[in-house]
Protein backbone atom coordinates (compact mmCIF):
# COMPACT_ATOMS: atom_id res chain seq x y z
CA UNK A 1 0.00 0.00 0.00
CA UNK A 2 1.08 3.53 -1.23
CA UNK A 3 1.10 6.63 1.61
CA UNK A 4 2.14 9.69 0.97
CA UNK A 5 1.74 12.37 4.02
CA UNK A 6 1.64 16.01 3.01
CA UNK A 7 4.80 18.14 3.45
CA UNK A 8 4.74 21.51 5.46
CA UNK A 9 4.26 23.68 2.89
CA UNK A 10 3.55 21.51 0.43
CA UNK A 11 0.64 21.66 -2.13
CA UNK A 12 -1.63 19.28 -3.48
CA UNK A 13 -0.58 18.45 -6.73
CA UNK A 14 2.86 17.99 -5.92
CA UNK A 15 1.50 15.52 -2.96
CA UNK A 16 -0.17 13.88 -6.05
CA UNK A 17 2.79 13.95 -8.44
CA UNK A 18 4.74 12.26 -5.44
CA UNK A 19 1.33 9.68 -4.71
CA UNK A 20 2.01 8.43 -8.91
CA UNK A 21 5.64 8.25 -8.69
CA UNK A 22 5.46 5.79 -5.46
CA UNK A 23 2.31 3.85 -7.45
CA UNK A 24 5.04 3.59 -9.93
CA UNK A 25 7.65 2.19 -8.29
CA UNK A 26 5.70 -0.46 -6.23
CA UNK A 27 4.20 -1.86 -9.56
CA UNK A 28 0.79 -0.77 -8.11
CA UNK A 29 -0.96 0.11 -11.33
CA UNK A 30 1.01 -3.24 -13.17
CA UNK A 31 -0.82 -5.02 -10.46
CA UNK A 32 -4.11 -3.83 -11.09
CA UNK A 33 -3.64 -4.25 -15.25
CA UNK A 34 -2.30 -8.12 -14.13
CA UNK A 35 -5.56 -8.37 -11.92
CA UNK A 36 -8.31 -7.21 -14.30
CA UNK A 37 -9.19 -10.39 -16.75
CA UNK A 38 -8.73 -13.83 -15.67
CA UNK A 39 -5.54 -15.58 -17.49
CA UNK A 40 -5.65 -19.08 -17.35
CA UNK A 41 -2.38 -21.22 -16.58
CA UNK A 42 -1.72 -21.93 -20.29
CA UNK A 43 -1.96 -18.56 -20.96
CA UNK A 44 0.35 -17.28 -17.95
CA UNK A 45 2.64 -19.84 -18.98
CA UNK A 46 3.04 -18.49 -23.03
CA UNK A 47 3.03 -15.17 -21.36
CA UNK A 48 6.24 -15.51 -19.37
CA UNK A 49 8.07 -18.00 -22.15
CA UNK A 50 7.93 -14.72 -24.14
CA UNK A 51 9.14 -12.69 -21.64
CA UNK A 52 11.99 -15.09 -21.09
CA UNK A 53 12.74 -14.56 -24.63
CA UNK A 54 12.88 -10.82 -25.10
CA UNK A 55 15.05 -10.70 -22.13
CA UNK A 56 17.58 -13.18 -23.73
CA UNK A 57 17.21 -11.21 -26.69
CA UNK A 58 17.70 -8.02 -25.46
CA UNK A 59 20.79 -8.90 -22.90
CA UNK A 60 22.40 -10.97 -25.86
CA UNK A 61 22.17 -7.64 -27.93
CA UNK A 62 23.97 -5.70 -24.40
CA UNK A 63 26.59 -8.38 -24.84
CA UNK A 64 27.51 -7.94 -28.54
CA UNK A 65 29.93 -4.44 -28.04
Amino acid sequence: MVFVKLREGEGLEEALRRFKRECERNGVLKEVKRREHYASPAVKRKLKAAEARRKMRRAKRRRVP
